[in-house]
């Protein structure tokens, strides 16, 4: 490997345990009313933490987080590469509006390649994506832009497949953004283009599971998109309103369902010629299906005969593993990251968390790298999720994280480990249900876990940090136009906390410093500080004052 880029810090010494990093996903600062589930959990331990001098809040959206403006959400994607990374990068969504505005995507190979292959094959080029404009993992401004360059293009036909949101915007916002799609293909057929949704269902029912946590929501969208087979509407908005009427549900849980036509058959299967954009730009739900589409040893489900397609993604989601192979915009390039540093300084490093945020604590920590730097050095460990509905177990396994943590610690040998992170899913995952109560039992699940932790750095004479990667539990109600409450389901703009419990302390933590715009890119140089390096060029400032401030 090559030589540590890390340099002692010139006062700083590190503890004698650990320094352990916990993101509480989704717990932001929110009003404290009672719209902030965050608020109403009894949380002693947070509560403690809270008041220790070592406190502050951080920013976790927008422009603070790489993300085109202050009015975009933070996500836990973003939310753990500026953790990581310790600077702010630009991200999918601001990389993605570049690339549309400068005309950058349109040039590219890919896009001009899969607009020759459907003007010589005559099928359709296929659209796949969330419906939206949650940003979080795509923009229906992206899906509009691409549309009216392929018929400018001369492309004859296109398929739009519509995955529904209800979770990084309203629960029930699906009409806006299907009336608005609708509008801009009816215009495009009025110039005598074939332009059609062919098939859609909510994000959670079908296609957008992430770290294998359920193939059946894959199969599933497979059949819709691909093989054309599911329950018929004649129109998008018919679908969404028939489905509101009969489940109950919002956006992101209702059943997938295919567009027909006058015959009565599906106007949108993927067959061989056609060429099929995934225009997601965030990586974690994208996965699964790119590997659908270009593997040829898949045994994720049975998918059948796989259509020889052009396929690819609005990024390469895993820079690894290589997928997909082609991709429209390239991904940020995070070098330098907290996890790459202190492996080249020879420091060990534990990542834990449950299948759902595995992937946050490796991969988008790490700048969107799967594997360990050093492997001799790193444990990965994932605490595999339940499956089932959230809000009926919100407790989810926060203890069994909690569990596995304190054992592997004990377990380390010689040296132990330097640095741990973990990622308590609770407050996200639940939050995103909308269901209030549930997720002020989800918070105070984690607040049970915080004290264990407090109660073992005490012990090991370590450092605890802990923070949030956006919030979400602490915005759970919003008002409608005519002044009544309804669920929110996706994430909010407050700030998260942030906190270091350092038993070594006579105040149970260090003094802070003031800094422009304190943010989750901040966490890194501290962590560095903490361990008794220097921070490096480049990275935001640490959050300790120096002594005597």
């Amino acid at each position: 490997m090559p030589e540590s880029t890390l340099s002692p810090h010139p006062w700083r010494t590190p503890p004698e345990g650990p320094v352990v990093t916990v993101v509480m996903d989704g717990v932001g600062l929110g009003d404290g009313d009672h719209t902030d589930a965050v608020a109403q959990a009894r949380t002693p331990t947070l509560d403690w933490l809270r008041r220790l001098p070592s406190q502050t809040a951080l920013a976790a959206h927008g422009t603070a987080v790489g993300m085109p403006s202050d009015g975009d959400m933070g996500n836990s994607e973003v939310g753990h590469n500026a953790l990581g990374a310790g600077r702010i990068i630009d991200q999918g969504a601001k990389l993605v509006d570049h690339a549309i505005r400068s005309g950058a995507l349109f040039h590219g190979a890919v896009w001009r390649d899969a607009v020759a292959l459907v003007q010589r094959s005559g099928e359709p080029l296929h659209l796949l994506g969330l419906l939206s404009d949650g940003n979080v993992h795509s923009h229906i401004d992206h899906l509009l832009a691409m549309l009216r360059r392929a018929a400018q293009g001369g492309v004859k036909r296109a398929r739009v497949h519509a995955l529904l949101d209800g979770r990084d915007v309203a629960a029930r916002s699906a009409l806006r953004y299907a009336d608005q799609l609708e509008r801009a293909l009816a215009e495009l057929r009025e110039s005598g283009l074939d332009y059609r949704v062919a098939s859609g269902g909510g994000r959670m029912r079908l296609t957008m599971d992430r770290y294998e946590a359920d193939w059946d929501m894959v199969a599933r969208g497979w059949a819709h998109h691909v093989l054309g087979r599911g329950r018929g509407f004649p129109s998008l908005r018919a679908a969404i309103e028939t489905l509101y009427e009969e489940t109950g549900k919002g956006d992101q849980f209702l059943p997938g369902f295919v567009i027909t036509g006058d015959d009565g058959a599906p106007v949108g299967p993927i067959r061989d010629g056609a060429a099929v954009i995934l225009f997601n730009f965030r990586g974690d739900r994208a996965l699964e299906i790119s590997r659908a589409f270009t593997e040829d040893a898949f045994t994720g489900f049975d998918r059948g005969p796989r259509p020889d397609v052009l396929f690819a993604g609005m990024m390469q989601y895993d820079g690894d593993l290589k997928l997909p192979p082609r991709y429209l915009v390239e991904p940020p390039t995070i070098a330098g990251s907290l996890g790459e540093r202190l492996a080249l300084a020879g420091r060990r490093q534990l990542a834990i968390s449950e299948t759902h945020k595995y992937g946050h604590v490796t991969y988008f920590w790490n700048g969107n790298r799967s594997e360990p730097f050093d492997p001799a050095r790193e444990t990965y460990l994932e605490i595999p999720s339940d499956k089932g509905e959230l809000e009926q177990r919100p407790w989810m396994k926060a203890a069994e994280i909690t569990d596995r943590l304190l054992r592997a610690l004990d377990e380390a040998g010689p040296g132990g480990y330097d640095f741990a992170r973990l990622n308590y899913a609770n407050g996200d995952m639940v939050g995103h249900t909308g269901d209030l109560h549930a997720t002020v039992l989800a918070v105070e699940a984690v607040d049970l876990c915080l004290a264990r932790l407090v109660a073992d750095t005490r012990r090991r004479r370590g450092v605890l940090i802990v923070t949030a990667d956006h919030g979400n539990a602490d915005h759970m109600l919003e008002r409608r136009a005519d002044g009544s409450l309804q669920a929110r389901t996706s994430h909010s703009l407050n700030p998260v906390p942030f906190v270091i419990f350092d038993p070594r302390e006579p105040l149970g933590g260090p003094q802070l410093r003031a800094v422009d715009r304190p943010g989750l890119s901040n966490v890194a140089a501290t962590c560095l500080e903490l361990l008794g390096f220097s921070v490096p060029d480049g990275y935001r400032p640490s959050l300790l004052a120096a002594p005597g401030r």
